[in-house]
């Protein structure tokens, strides 16, 4: 993770004069999660961060859940006409849908399909190839996508995946990894761009932890109270995805820690939930209702993790795998990635604040409330972050 934050801390620094340089950080942001990603997850490199270009595939993944805003209708209809003909059938059908929007998701799945196509070809010809060969090629084999595609070999006929089933969790894998993390890292650079005292608070924590220990390992890094404060707070109040949707595998009753009204004003304690019925879990709402996290739960303020979190919220036994949070969800669903991207955030800002200074761009920056958020300015098709950078060595 260092090597890679280095390099994106090289790659900005590159395009900085000697004052205040505008620069769109959720670009750079983006470049570094994916090649993160792409190093630990898929043993290849996505993205090299040597330039200001972003790779194509980079390209398209930035630009996925953009893409997918005008077609939020639209999409409702895909699980219905996913199983209508045959693939190529229904790819002539996409071709002939006159939409702009249409053509220009459809050109972001290609090459994301495409290049995970190829990344799967290549681990399991290196893993046909010897040991020496994957230890060389990708990064001692310890990647995940290298370790799946050894226990699919290894694993009894009934149980093995698909090539298409490889190859689709490869994509699910990268994007996953990728959005989410740079959003909630995003979000934190544009915060203390907002809030300068803890910008230059949580900076002078980092600075000395790292004049003794050099990089931080893994323990150190979450035994900095400030930097943990940070990114509880964010991860709290601005949960890169807002809400998900579950479906009900089996006949289940849902307790209620809070007695509702039905419509004959009934008091109900649970409500039946049917098998197959989908259930939308509102994360935000969790994250940020009054009632568990007191008057000021809208604000951000880091603080409130210094100091014992109100009695509501212990008592409330949050099933969820992250700090008393929904961010993370729990239980057999719960992100498999969460300490990954925990550790990545904190990589991440400890070695950019240290080099940088951030401050508000005059843009105006919004976030919109997509299946992931993330930031835009003039048009919500568009995702950008522009800040003013300085560099601090």
């Amino acid at each position: 993770m260092y090597r890679v934050t280095y390099q994106l801390r090289d790659g900005i620094a590159s395009h900085l004069r000697d004052n205040w340089t505008e620069v769109d950080m959720l670009t750079w942001i983006s470049r570094a999660s994916l090649e993160l990603i792409g190093q630990a997850g898929l043993g290849c490199s996505l993205d090299s961060l040597r330039d200001g270009n972003i790779s194509a595939y980079g390209q398209a993944l930035k630009s996925l859940v953009p893409s997918l805003v005008p077609l939020a209708l639209g999409r409702r209809l895909l699980p219905r006409l996913a199983d209508i003909g045959s693939p190529r059938f229904r790819r002539l059908i996409v071709d002939l849908v006159p939409f702009h929007s249409v053509k220009k998701l459809r050109d972001i799945i290609d090459i994301m399909d495409e290049a995970a196509r190829r990344i799967v070809a290549e681990r399991k010809e290196a893993l046909r190839s010897g040991e020496d060969a994957v230890l060389q090629q990708i990064g001692e084999g310890k990647d995940i996508l290298s370790r799946l595609l050894r226990a699919n070999m290894d694993s009894p006929e009934g149980d093995v995946l698909s090539d298409e089933e490889i190859v689709g969790q490869v994509s699910t894998l990268v994007f996953a990894a990728t959005d989410t993390t740079s959003s909630a890292v995003s979000r934190v650079l544009h915060l203390l761009g907002q809030h300068k005292d803890v910008q230059e608070r949580l900076r002078k924590e980092i600075v000395e932890a790292r004049r003794e220990h050099g990089d931080l390992s893994f323990d150190d890094l979450f035994e900095l109270p400030y930097l943990e404060a940070v990114c509880r707070e964010t991860l709290r109040l601005y949960a890169p995805v807002a809400m998900l949707s579950k479906t009900a595998l089996q006949d289940t009753i849902l307790p209620l820690q809070t007695p509702l009204r039905g419509v004959r004003s009934e008091e109900m304690h649970r409500v039946p939930v049917p098998k197959g019925t989908t259930v939308f879990i509102g994360i935000a709402a969790v994250n940020k209702d009054k009632a568990l996290w007191g008057d000021d739960a809208l604000e951000w303020k880091p603080d409130r993790w210094l100091s014992p979190l109100p009695e509501a919220v212990t008592q409330a036994h949050i099933p969820g795998v992250y700090s008393n949070m929904m961010t993370f969800l729990g239980g057999g669903r719960a992100c498999i990635g969460f300490k990954f991207s925990q550790c990545e955030m904190k990589v991440l800002l400890s070695v950019l604040l240290e080099s940088f200074s951030f401050d508000l761009s005059e843009t105006p920056v919004h976030w919109c409330l997509e299946s992931i958020q993330y930031p835009y300015t003039a048009q919500r098709g568009e995702a950008r972050m522009p800040m003013k950078v300085k560099r601090m060595f």
